[in-house]
């Protein structure tokens, strides 16, 4: 990435920085300077806990187009479903509840659907329920992060703090990816939330295959996994959350002609609102 300066701006702004006071410069550099990567981390981890804590129940709109190719009809399939992400009662170890992803399919292919499951094996699971984290100060030991210089020094232009996982042999069951990967995240300047995620598993385990070697039931098919995933604002019981809004998930085997796609918007958010009633003795409830 390229900057440019003009000559004529940076006369003026070397004789207004000579012109202005002292603490007024100082400030203006303190305001403008760059976090350090340790300091960014803290402040996604920051935004991890509220979000683990306080993110309410809800429900979305999924519009998800899943791609199978080659193939001679270019087989592939429109799926409408209701996707929730709920709070479970049971608490984890550190005090922080179960986020638990599920979905609804209402419709495949304009038809009803008979099912909930989506076709293919590109659907990514947890980019609501830990996708935040893949990037935070819990994940240090399993993850080199690294802050990607702002050479245009531009203060509407996110940070971006790429990652790559330890060696295999240096990596714990606390670790969310057991494979290899590397990948990036976009942070907001205003908020420090992650605006975008990006990630590539070169060698993913995709599937098995029936094996033509004498002795051996199957075969594992391997190849490369991309991942993005926009995050936006949205609004639930009046708190402000950056939820994913599109979500592009492709798998390419690496020795059969063969690839596979996932990408789902999401819409319409509302919180999931669990209402009880108790009726008095030989009432009947009223449908």
């Amino acid at each position: 990435m390229g900057c440019w300066r003009s000559t004529k701006g940076r006369w003026i702004a070397v004789v207004l920085l000579l012109c202005v006071p002292v603490g007024f410069g100082a400030a203006v550099a303190q305001q403008t300077k760059t976090p350090t990567l340790t300091e960014i981390l803290q402040r996604l981890e920051d935004n991890l806990h509220r979000y683990n804590t306080l993110v309410p129940s809800f429900f979305c709109d999924e519009h998800a187009v899943a791609t199978t190719s080659p193939d001679p009809q270019q087989e592939s399939s429109i799926t409408i479903s209701t996707f929730r992400l709920m709070r479970m009662p049971t608490p984890v170890p550190d005090g922080k509840s179960i986020l638990e992803e599920s979905r609804e399919v209402r419709m495949v292919n304009e038809k009803p659907a008979t099912g909930d499951r989506v076709s293919g094996p590109a659907v990514l699971s947890g980019a609501f329920s830990s996708g935040l984290a893949l990037v935070s100060l819990g994940q240090q030991a399993c993850m080199r992060y690294t802050l990607k210089p702002d050479v245009q020094n531009s203060s509407s232009k996110p940070y971006i703090v790429e990652f790559a996982s330890v060696p295999a042999r240096k990596r714990s069951d606390d670790c969310l990816m057991h494979e290899d990967v590397t990948g990036r995240v976009l942070i907001d300047r205003d908020t420090m939330q992650v605006m975008h995620l990006e990630f590539t598993v070169p060698h993913h385990l995709i599937g098995t295959a029936v094996s033509t070697v004498p002795g051996l039931e199957t075969n594992p098919i391997l190849g490369r996994w991309d991942v993005t995933v926009e995050y936006a604002p949205v609004v639930l019981d009046e708190k402000s959350f950056w939820l994913p809004t599109k979500i592009s998930d492709k798998m390419m085997a690496s020795l059969i002609p063969k690839r596979w796609s996932f990408d789902a918007t999401y819409s319409n958010y509302h919180k999931l609102e669990v209402t009880s009633h108790i009726l008095p003795m030989g009432e009947a409830a009223v449908p």
